[in-house]
């Protein structure tokens, strides 16, 4: 009987973290509505500490990569899931705003942005050759899987006994990941004597340069390539057509609608359901297919989804049935092929560091549209122009993508430090 590749157990720890990390991304549309009724703080005050925690969560993402590099995988993610952990749990003390933007802004961000998507694109590039792309998807998956565990729970208790003890309860679905992490993972197969799964020859371990140094560098020999900043301009609208805009306020804006919590909160789990199926398919795509076309087609489906909310929410049930399947279907789905742009395009060598810069410029698009999002809300009371805003945006985005690798011909990939 062949025996099991250790690259699966490490595949499999790492989709559990993200998995139990991923009640983290979910509570900012559950906590918008009942901090509102409890403290009475509007939703653009609510809305500036997503767009802090959702600003770090990207910026930290290429000094996580190298600090990966550096000091291991499994350290960097112990620590980043303690201060999740601490972050979360302490905010039922909250009394006052800039407790929430300290707690859940820069503390929570602090620590998502340590795993944020380089975690999927260190532990894929590091451990598989064969069914990269598959693995890729699968990990970028975990976040909509873990949206669907925990959010109609979440958004359950918040109704039921307060959003104190819903956070409380995404606090211990993350220490449950530590000991997991502590005791499975390891940083790369060559120091257990391993090649990568599917590699014919061997592989040598990434630089362990200065972290801060490395990524800066990194950054430096991004910005020489326009192809960096066509992944960073489309994945700037990724970022705020989907975990800040949908993802911040899509509830809100569903109750805003006559809509209950809790089953707007189910909506927003159901679009986990077709996100965990398409960016599975996402990843086997990528395998097999030019990426940027495989971009096109997910910002073009995106922005007409997006242009067709405002009218789903004013109606019956069925047209936001089919908003939720077809925008459900590529949430995260853009992840895989960029993922392999960057590494492709750009050199795989640095493609963890690249990918983090790229995935920095996603979560500044988040932190924009969670703003924007709730400040249009709060000035015109609807969120109407913000949603055939972000579609518009999209449309722009599937533009941009299929220039990557033209407007660049010519120019050498990076090449790490």
């Amino acid at each position: 009987m062949k025996r099991l590749h250790y690259a699966w157990v490490v595949f499999g720890v790492t989709f559990f973290t993200l998995l139990a990390a991923a009640g983290i991304r979910s509570m900012p549309g559950v906590l918008i509505v009942p901090l509102q009724q409890d403290f009475g703080w509007n939703r653009a005050t609510i809305s500036v500490a997503v767009s802090i925690n959702l600003v770090l969560f990207g910026l930290c993402g290429p000094f996580a990569a190298a600090f990966m590099n550096r000091y291991g995988v499994r350290r960097v993610l112990v620590v980043a899931l303690l201060l999740i952990a601490a972050g979360v749990g302490l905010t039922p003390l909250m009394q006052a705003p800039w407790q929430l933007y300290l707690l859940w802004g820069v503390v929570v961000g602090t620590g998502t942005g340590a795993m944020a998507g380089v975690l999927a694109t260190t532990v894929a590039n590091r451990w598989f050759v064969a069914r990269r792309g598959l693995v890729t998807g699968l990990l970028t998956a975990a976040t909509a899987t873990g949206q669907l565990a925990f959010l109609p729970g979440l958004a359950a208790l918040a109704v039921g006994v307060g959003w104190r003890a819903a956070s409380l309860a995404v606090a211990g679905s993350v220490l449950l990941a530590v000991p997991f992490v502590a005791l499975l993972m390891r940083d790369s197969p060559r120091r257990l004597g391993l090649r990568p799964y599917g590699a014919t020859e061997d592989v040598p371990e990434p630089p362990r340069a200065n972290p801060f140094g490395a990524a800066v560098a990194g950054l430096g020999r991004s910005v020489r390539h326009s192809d960096f900043w066509l992944l960073a301009g489309s994945f700037f609208i990724c970022g705020a057509s989907t975990n800040g805009l949908i993802g911040t306020h899509l509830i809100p804006a569903e109750v805003d609608h006559g809509i209950p919590e809790v089953t707007a909160a189910s909506t927003l789990a159901l679009i986990g359901v077709f996100d965990v199926v398409g960016t599975t398919i996402s990843g086997y795509l990528t395998d097999r297919f030019d990426p940027r076309w495989l971009l096109f087609w997910y910002y073009t489906l995106r922005g007409l989804s997006l242009l067709l909310l405002p009218f789903a929410l004013g109606s019956a049930y069925l047209p936001l049935l089919v908003f939720i399947v077809f925008y459900g279907l590529d949430w995260v789905a853009t992840v895989p092929p960029t993922i392999s742009l960057s590494s492709g395009v750009l050199g795989r060598a640095s493609g963890g560091i690249v990918f983090g810069w790229v995935f920095a410029s996603h979560q500044l698009g988040a932190a924009f549209a969670a703003s924007a999002g709730g400040a249009l809300r709060t000035w015109l009371g609807d969120y109407q122009v913000a949603f055939i805003s972000a579609g518009l945006l999209c449309l722009i985005a599937s533009g941009l993508v299929i220039r990557i690798g033209r407007a660049a011909r010519g120019q050498p990939a990076l090449q790490a430090a």
